[in-house]
């Protein structure tokens, strides 16, 4: 049987549930153990969206409160020292009281606040030097992360027991549960340093302990799989950092636990080889991005490992074209047979989450669509396609490719007039006629332009 997986799930909640409580929390309206509750209610109705549509597994460890790099941080005790001594402080879980926090206990909530935004609930403006961590874009997205914090002296440590209660909470529910990690690699890469000058590759050995402790304890809960995302191998890596990945990986074997490393935002390209031989059990591939890396990745993956298939758009708003989703995934289902997964192209957080909320749009435009509750929903079907033939999924093959038609020829995309237009252009028309100096003065008169351009910075 196909495997029908999902790397991640929006966190905000369909009414923006989680942006609400956050922000009433960091103004004193809200206290943790309201902040908490709600946290779990939106992770448990995730999780029920997410089983209830067939899938095979849930994540677990994609929700977090601000950002889930800035959740690695905290888990593996990397902590600026600025954030040490601080006040008012309240675990991640809940389970501390208030008090004094210092960089080497485990990261409280509040600390965790500071990171992102140099404040937290009860800190007096000024008070104290904790300016916020720096935030840059996730890849070529418009997500952005907080950038972890490295110096020559770093040390790393299991500083976060949210993973664990995260996971003890799908587990209670009866769900099968695949933890999300960012990979070691990923997460070096990620971050920046600051202090004296050095590697922080060289970093790699100290962290290395802590992801096999982590891995332990998922091991530990009863985790089958386990979801390691390395993006970095979809980059132009310098040699120094392609060759630690292997044995980075091989030390992780240890913990005895099956790891799906996930790639996505572009091909592997001349990263494919390294990728496909990772002493690891599985392999996901965005073939929506770069639908041509599936070819390469198929005829150099070795026959023991499972390969994850990134099918559905984790990245817009649009409704997948079914039919020829399957078709490629069908192929790959005649090479791979039961080693085959089925997934969105990435984690869904990049879109928004149920289309059913959208109550004003009209018919037409609305069949074009598919947010995260749909994209789940199409990956469970495509798993049906692929293990019981087109005929069990007709119906939904019909929806999507009238939706599909219906995109390729409105006349809200397709106008004829403008068609003409374009038809009409001559290679004239990309040239500029008259002199410069002509062209400049028709401008200036146009459009009312200074002769010289000024900026204004103040007086």
């Amino acid at each position: 049987m196909t495997i029908a997986h999902n790397l991640g799930f929006p966190r905000i909640g369909a009414r923006r549930e989680m942006k609400r409580t956050v922000e009433s929390y960091w103004k004193g309206e809200l206290n943790v153990e309201g902040l908490q509750a709600v946290g779990r209610e939106l992770r448990a109705r995730h999780w029920k969206l997410q089983a209830d549509a067939g899938l095979d597994f849930v994540p677990v460890g994609d929700f977090t409160w601000y950002d889930h790099v800035l959740d690695m941080s905290a888990l593996l005790g990397v902590v600026p020292a600025r954030f040490g001594d601080v006040h008012g402080s309240t675990s991640v879980a809940g389970g501390r009281t208030p008090g004094a926090t210092k960089v080497d206990g485990n990261v409280d909530l509040n600390t965790y606040f500071r990171m992102a935004r140099g404040r937290a609930p009860g800190d007096k403006a000024g008070s104290a030097d904790t300016f916020a961590c720096e935030m840059t874009k996730w890849f070529d997205t418009n997500y952005h992360y907080i950038v972890p914090e490295f110096t020559a002296d770093q040390s790393f440590r299991v500083a976060s027991d949210k993973l664990f209660s995260d996971l003890a909470e799908a587990q209670a529910l009866g769900y099968r549960a695949k933890p999300v990690l960012v990979g070691p690699l990923t997460y070096l890469w990620l971050g920046k340093t600051k202090g004296a000058a050095f590697d922080k590759l060289s970093l790699l050995e100290r962290l290395l302990p802590v992801y096999s402790e982590l891995l332990g304890r998922l091991k530990a809960q009863g985790v089958e799989w386990v979801q390691i995302d390395e993006p970095i191998l979809a980059l132009d890596l310098p040699q120094e950092w392609k060759n630690k990945f292997e044995a980075a990986y091989h030390s992780l074997q240890a913990a005895g636990l099956k790891i799906l490393v996930a790639t996505y935002f572009a091909a592997l390209e001349d990263n494919t080889a390294l990728a496909c031989r990772l002493p690891v059990d599985g392999l996901h591939i965005d073939v929506v991005r770069a639908p041509q890396q599936l070819g390469p990745v198929l005829d150099q993956l070795p026959p023991y490992k499972v390969l994850s298939i990134g099918m559905v758009d984790g990245r817009n708003i649009w409704r997948t074209d079914l039919d020829k989703a399957l078709t490629v995934l069908e192929g790959a289902k005649a090479r791979l047979g039961e080693r085959l997964w089925v997934a969105p192209s990435c984690s869904l957080q990049h879109s928004p989450v149920d289309l059913a909320l959208e109550t004003e749009l009209d018919e037409e435009f609305k069949s074009w669509l598919a947010f995260a509750a749909q994209k789940v929903i199409e990956v469970v079907t495509l798993k049906h396609g692929l293990d019981a033939g087109r005929a069990a999924i007709a119906k939904e093959l019909a929806e999507s490719n009238a939706a599909v038609q219906s995109r390729k020829t409105s006349a809200r995309i397709h106008r004829p007039a403008v068609q003409a237009r374009l038809k009409a252009l001559t290679e004239q028309a990309g040239r500029r006629s008259g002199a410069y100096a002509a062209r400049r003065s028709v401008q200036e008169k146009l459009l009312n332009l200074p002769l010289f351009p000024t900026t204004t910075i103040g007086s």
